[in-house]
This record gives structure tokens, sequence and C-alpha cells, in this order.
């Protein structure tokens, strides 16, 4: 095995999905930085992968790095893993790949399985353009709503009908595409506009929401005038998030409009 770094992807879910190429190379390295030793050993009591393996994640990622760098130095094949997914994607690898780049080491990369490009082919979403925001952060999704092609997130299940409440009042006519468990038995694609999946029965498991591009075109006043002529037999609340949705407009403009009609 040549020395030098090597940067391995493990199944987000199936471990079907784990390659030949991963397997020999985690097999042949003389050691692998796992992000969870106990978490990995699942993977290398299934594929019968017996390296020595060292702890790195991200509360000991900067102590560890420089012991790693040394071991290449020396000649050594290291390989790094993470619970799911390839490393480095909202997760550790980034630093310890930037110090071998740093310190003139080869690095190389065996591709796997990771849950931002599972979820948003899976989505049906525009994927010519994309930007990764990582975990979803309220506090900066106006901001991310000037990003108008698709944008993806991860989110955790306790969380997700919050999430979905928050983009509904910011980007209510964007669609959205709720993607859980991937790869797994109970694999979930939800689609649809946001202000019509908060009172959905939340999702469990891990999850990806996947925003499509904001819309080309701006309605006029006019076209917005048609449908809250539409959605006026509704009741206010409903009504307003009709036209929110529909119009493209925040839901305190939907319900300004309303008010205005009546």
């Amino acid at each position: 095995m040549q020395t030098g770094l090597y940067i391995v992807g493990t199944p987000i879910g199936n471990l079907g999905d784990m390659s030949p190429r991963a397997i020999d190379v985690l097999r042949n390295v003389d050691l692998i930085a796992a992000e969870d030793t106990r978490v990995f050993g699942k993977i290398a009591s299934r594929f019968d992968i017996k390296t020595r393996r060292v702890s790195c994640h991200e509360h000991n990622e900067r102590e560890v790095i420089d012991g790693l760098i040394d071991k290449i130095k020396g000649g050594a094949a290291i390989a790094v893993v993470t619970d799911a997914g390839m490393p480095g994607i909202s997760d550790p690898g980034f630093r310890i790949v930037r110090a071998a780049r740093d310190a003139h080491l080869p690095v190389y990369v065996v591709p796997g399985p990771t849950a931002v490009i599972s979820a948003l082919v899976l989505s049906g979403f525009p994927t010519d353009r994309f930007t990764f925001c990582g975990f979803f952060d309220e506090k900066k999704l106006r901001d991310d709503n000037k990003i108008r092609h698709t944008i993806v997130y991860y989110e955790s299940p306790n969380r997700i009908l919050n999430t979905v409440a928050a983009i509904a009042r910011v980007m209510p006519e964007r669609k959205i595409a709720i993607v859980r468990e991937i790869t797994k038995i109970h694999e979930q694609t939800i689609i649809g506009y946001p202000a019509d999946l908060v009172n959905i029965e939340p999702p469990r498991g891990e999850i990806v929401i996947v925003v499509a591009p904001a819309p080309e075109h701006k309605m006029s006043d006019d076209e917005i005038s048609e449908i809250v002529n539409d959605v006026f037999a509704n009741s206010t609340k409903d009504a307003a998030s009709d036209l929110a949705r529909r119009a493209g407009i925040s839901k305190k403009e939907a319900y300004r409009r309303l008010i205005k009609k009546d």
C-alpha cells in the first residue's frame, strides 16, 4: 500500500453500498482514523477489517492530526473514515486533508455515498447548481433565501417541523423535499410547498431537506389579486397560507392583502 492519506467513503445506511476498493484499502492501510471506533467496528466486523484504529473526531481532531501526519511522513498509509458517508462533508476530515496538503503528502480519495448528493437526486429538483448549507440554521434563513438555486440542509427529526414552518415563513413559494433514512428500509421522500407540510407526521431518522430554486417569474399585483379572489372563500388563516404559497409572498403580506380585500 502506497504511503499517504486515504479519504474513504462508507455507507450511509445500507452496508451493501460498501465498495470493494474501500474494503481493500481499509484492510491494507497501516492505521484507520475513525470518527467513532465503535461505530466503525460494525463495518470492520462485517467486512473482516482487522486494521488498528484510533479515534479522530471533532473534539480531538486538532490534537491527533500532528501525530497522524508524522506517521505518514514516516512512510505509513492512513485511512480516514466517519460514521457514515464521505469524511469532510459536515463531518471531521477536512483539517487532516489540509494538513497533509500543507505537508506536501499524497492524498487519495476512495469515493462513497453521501447524503447530500443522494437527497439532491431523489428530490427531482435542478442539480446543475446547488448550495449545501450544512445543518439548518434559522438565523441564516433570510440570507439563504438570497440563494436562488437549489439548497440542501441536514436536519434532525426533533426539529424538522419547526424548520419546515420557518421555511414556510421565509420561502413560501419554494417547494421542498424532506428525504429521510436514505438507503435504509424506511427510505422516504416527501415533496410539497412548506406550508402544506408543516402538519405532517414528524419524520423519523436521518433527514435531509432540499429546497427547490426560487421561481423565476414574480407575480404581478393583478395576478395576485386573482388568487386573492380565488382563496377568499376560505377562513382568513387558511386563505393567507394558500395565497402565500401560490403567489410566492410572505404570510404577513398575504394577510395584508386579504384584510384590504375584506
